[in-house]
């Protein structure tokens, strides 16, 4: 008897704590994992063959990137952040150079902003997951990104 008065309280307990309805799951798990999310377009005619797509395909080629996210905006900005593989950490400057001029280069009129924070990542996954389960218009994505923009220029 001692036993079930200890556990069923423990049962509830555990089960009131989990949420199972989590809708943010990819957010969760974000700085840790690999979540490779598709590029974000806030432009008014999203195709499968955009510059977002094109540009995310380019960051992913270099092996020095463990994980990218890129939003674009309704005008000619285009965040791109990424996660670093481990060993790589210590040539953060030279990889975010180098990205930065093959971007340009291959991209010449589009404005970008490139960053390797967390914080900036994790917004980026966020807008992402927002945008995905309809809890936001076009004109507070278009807002939202800016601040993250912001952030960033904040940062540095």
């Amino acid at each position: 008897m001692k036993k079930l008065v200890f556990t069923v309280p423990l049962l509830f307990l555990f089960s009131g704590c989990s949420n199972l309805e989590e809708p943010h799951d990819e957010s969760r798990v974000a700085l840790i994992k690999k979540t490779n999310p598709p590029p974000i377009e806030l432009v008014d005619h999203p195709e499968t063959d955009s510059v977002g797509h094109a540009i995310k395909k380019d960051v992913d080629k270099l092996e020095e990137l463990y994980d990218t996210a890129v939003i674009q905006g309704m005008d000619k900005d285009v965040l791109v952040a990424y996660k670093v593989k481990h060993l790589q950490r210590f040539h953060m400057k030279k990889i975010e150079k180098k990205m930065k001029k093959k971007l340009e280069e291959k991209y010449p009129d589009m404005d970008f902003t490139v960053s390797s924070d967390y914080k900036i990542f994790l917004e980026t996954i966020r807008l992402k997951e927002r945008i995905e389960s309809k809890h936001i218009s076009n004109k507070e994505a278009e807002k939202r990104f800016k601040e993250i923009v912001d952030l960033q220029q904040e940062l540095t």
